[in-house]
């Protein structure tokens, strides 16, 4: 009786965690509806969607294995809500776009960490080598630095793509396309982040690109700061280290979403068809993700092909985008293997 007992308990609590990880995975996926500002618990759970993802899967194994197949039918439900969330990062890439008789450019963004404020000028120069093998006609860069000592990068790159339009500090934007004109979008808040636009003519076709960089989320730099209070002496308590995070975290969704907005009111006033790209900092699904692409539409939603996660190294997120007007339509969407930056250049050819 008594083992009887603890089965039915643990099938009990099994279940309960099935309806729990259910109702949290089906409010992360409105959790881009909800303002970081006014509803932070509700946008959160957007980042915590690939956990709950995997988490109906490994319970929905569990209930079929023990062939609860009413019980199986919650995480199997939830799993079937996720489809749309998946189609983000996962594209089966079937279905080949037809842009037979149209005509292309390419397209690139890739925030290049400054080019690791290495000297020598060799990291910007291999890039610009690998968008002359890509073919690139329009680049955007964040985080992009004007020289690496003695060197002008933007010179060198301004000889193979004949046209430039500077924003503040780290932004930028070259192209083979003459450019007509060009602005900055300030945002009110103190940052380093900021974003630009430039009216490019492409064969008689007037397109204006949007380059941004929105707020980071502030991970990195407690981590940087607590490790430099640890090495002169002074002991980082944990619950003080997490507290610190999760004010960053919450603050940089607030950050990001403020300059969405301001950049979203900015690209409803353009006269011309919009081609986006950037580092948003931010996953899709979120408030700033839906925010940013209004009507465009997603570059690899469109024409990507299997896994798309534009951050190097252990965080396998997709935080740069491509994202274009109606009017455009998307041939080719994918990214590069480079080891320059933290993170990977995105590459989309575009017909028009």
């Amino acid at each position: 009786m008594a083992k009887l007992g603890v089965y039915k308990y643990i099938a009990f609590m099994f279940l309960v965690v099935t309806l729990l990880t259910s109702i949290f995975t089906l409010f992360g996926l409105f959790g881009g509806n909800a303002n970081p500002a006014n509803e932070t618990a509700m946008a959160m759970l957007v980042y915590i969607l690939p956990m709950l993802v995997w988490a109906n899967v490994i319970l929905l194994i569990y209930w079929l294995v023990r062939r609860r197949w009413h019980w199986s039918l919650i995480p199997f439900i939830t799993l079937l809500c996720c489809i749309p969330y998946s189609k983000t990062f996962f594209q089966l890439g079937l279905f080949p776009t037809n842009v037979e008789g149209m005509r292309t450019m390419k397209v690139a963004t890739y925030n290049v960490a400054l080019f690791g404020r290495e000297v020598m000028g060799f990291k910007a120069e291999d890039i610009l080598s690998e968008m002359k093998r890509q073919n690139v006609d329009i680049l955007c860069f964040q985080e992009y630095m004007q020289r690496s000592g003695n060197k002008d990068n933007t010179e060198k790159y301004l000889r193979h793509f004949g046209h430039v339009a500077k924003g503040h500090d780290d932004m930028i934007i070259f192209s083979r396309f003459p450019i007509n004109s060009s602005g900055t979008i300030n945002f009110m808040n103190r940052t380093n982040n900021s974003s630009m636009w430039a009216d490019i003519d492409v064969n008689g076709t007037i397109i204006r690109v949007f380059n941004v960089h929105l707020e980071t989320t502030g991970f990195n730099r407690v981590l940087r700061n607590a490790a430099k209070q640890e090495l002169s002496g002074r002991h980082v308590e944990d619950n003080a280290l997490v507290r610190s995070i999760y004010d960053n975290y919450t603050l940089g969704m607030v950050n990001r979403a403020i300059q969405a907005d301001i950049v979203a009111k900015e690209m409803e006033k353009s006269p011309y068809p919009i081609i986006l790209c950037g580092d948003f900092n931010d996953v899709p699904y979120s408030y700033v993700y839906k925010l940013m692409k209004g009507d465009l539409i997603d570059g690899f939603k469109e024409c990507g092909k299997g896994f798309m996660f534009t951050m190097r190294g252990k965080k396998k997120v997709r935080i740069d985008y491509i994202f274009h007007d109606k009017s455009l339509k998307g041939a080719e969407y994918y990214k590069e293997d480079l080891s320059y930056s933290d993170h990977y250049p995105v590459f989309m050819k575009i017909a028009y």
